[in-house]
């Protein structure tokens, strides 16, 4: 994921349903419990895991039974070390107590939400881990670990899993992504391996990715219980020898097969507060409420539409319509080059506020960069009485109107098509708009240049752009 391009804003669930959410994680609930499990018989080893004989009592106390009762147990007691909900009393002794954070679950959300974040660091740190049995393989006599028999680098394999995850977070908070819904793992495998301009995938690029998959399953199994994904694992019959036959008939174009992945609720925050961390922006929906209408029309001037309503909905909410309204239109002038789109963003936003703003509208008649703008709020509304633009007006309006979509949107099928609507509406268009005293008019003509699909049409718009730009001085 590039850090180089704004992140979409994240629409985040209530605090208090997060901290619920953290609380029944299977790994977080079992953590608790043995925090409170521990008394003074409970002993550690050299590394604070709890030693192998009290290991059965642990997962006993859990609930857990089956040949990974112990290991599952080993797991949440670190966690429980790791969180602060157990400290270690002397390290020599091997005594433990419990520890001062494990009334933090019982505090406020964001107390029990920063628990959780320890404990998906812990986690995290885990699924980069090769599996235990290939650790005990390369294990040298004198107990040490050969890395390099394993063909493993920590650091590359925790670079890894960060650049999977970013990419499911930005698959998930996009306006055409998956949403709520899940993300097959091939996908996902293949938004790491296979290059962005690559055609048909090489055997062996197909090979890295399937590689990648297996990885990935290992890797989510391990962070479901955290509650950061919900995960379905890849059906072990494709891993199966393939000189067995199945037990059952398999489809082979069930996508689902090969591994369904999504970020839950409580994921979504958590990763975005790992992207904080790591000095990314990463917006959420609501961040801008508190803030001026200058820092709503420029925050928002990068969001996606629904995004940029759901973020400006909220502001207003905050505050009295007629008030806002006139924040609004007051953030919405200048002549730099954000201000074409945050008049659009406060065009966006007034049609929000509905038909109480009329007086912020009228007052704004006579303002060279707002006239026009409040003129098409008034007469979309039916209000009477409203002046007619001049015709400096009209064609100021209209450049500002490219300038804002240009900028919104880029060379868009919608721009061309309005681009194409104004040549063939006004024969005179491009004699008339080169004068324009609007700081965007050379630039929206040459845009008009590069979209119109009519060679004539085009040239037309160069040659105005030129004179334009000839008569800024550029």
């Amino acid at each position: 994921m590039s850090d180089s391009s704004p992140l979409p804003p994240v629409r985040l669930h209530p605090e208090a349903e997060l901290a619920r959410a953290a609380l029944s994680t299977p790994l977080l609930t079992r953590a608790a419990l043995l925090a409170r499990w521990a008394g003074e018989e409970t002993r550690v080893d050299a590394g604070g895991g709890l030693v192998e004989e009290q290991l059965p009592a642990a997962a006993a106390v859990l609930g857990l039974t089956g040949e990974d009762a112990d290991a599952f147990a080993s797991e949440a007691w670190r966690v429980a070390v790791d969180t602060g909900l157990v400290e270690i009393v002397d390290e020599e002794a091997g005594t433990v107590a419990a520890g001062a954070d494990l009334a933090l679950l019982a505090g406020s959300p964001q107390d029990v939400l920063g628990v959780w974040l320890s404990a998906l660091e812990t986690v995290l740190a885990d699924a980069s881990v090769p599996d235990l049995d290939d650790l005990v393989d390369a294990m040298e006599d004198g107990g040490e670990i050969d890395l390099s028999s394993l063909d493993w680098d920590p650091e590359a394999e925790q670079e890894f899993l960060d650049g999977v995850l970013g990419n499911l977070y930005l698959l998930t908070v996009s306006e055409d992504g998956p949403g709520d819904g899940t993300v097959p793992l091939p996908a996902l495998a293949a938004s790491m391996i296979v290059p962005s301009d690559m055609g048909e995938p090489t055997n062996d690029v197909l090979e890295q990715v399937s590689d990648a998959m297996m990885r990935l399953d290992d890797q989510f199994r391990i962070l479901e219980p955290v509650g950061l994904v919900d995960y379905q694992p890849v059906d072990e019959a494709l891993m199966a020898d393939t000189d067995e036959e199945p037990s059952a008939p398999v489809d082979e174009t069930d996508v689902s097969r090969y591994g369904m992945v999504r970020l839950t609720p409580l994921g979504l925050f958590g990763l975005r507060s790992r992207l904080l961390e790591a000095g990314i922006a990463a917006p959420a929906v609501g961040d801008l409420a508190d803030k001026g209408a200058d820092a709503l029309l420029d925050g928002t001037s990068v969001f996606p539409p629904a995004a940029a309503q759901a973020e400006t909905e909220q502001w207003l909410d905050r505050r009295e319509p007629l008030a806002a309204a006139r924040e609004l239109l007051a953030a919405a002038r200048g002549s730099d080059e954000g201000a074409p789109l945050r008049r659009l963003r406060c065009q966006q936003a007034l049609s929000l506020v509905g038909t109480v703003a009329e007086p912020a509208l009228r007052e704004v008649l006579d303002d060279a960069e707002l006239g026009g703008l409040a003129r098409v709020w008034l007469v979309e509304r039916g209000f009477g009485e409203v002046p007619a633009p001049s015709e400096d007006m009209v064609f100021w309006l209209t450049v500002d109107t490219l300038a804002a979509q240009l900028a919104a949107e880029g060379n868009s099928e919608e721009l061309q098509g309005l681009v194409e609507g104004l040549a063939q509406q006004h024969s005179g268009f491009f004699a008339a708009a080169w004068k324009v005293d609007h700081p965007a008019t050379a630039d929206v003509l040459e845009a008009m240049g590069r979209l119109h699909p009519d060679k004539r049409v085009a040239k037309e718009a160069r040659k105005a752009a030129f004179k334009a730009r000839s008569q800024q001085g550029g």
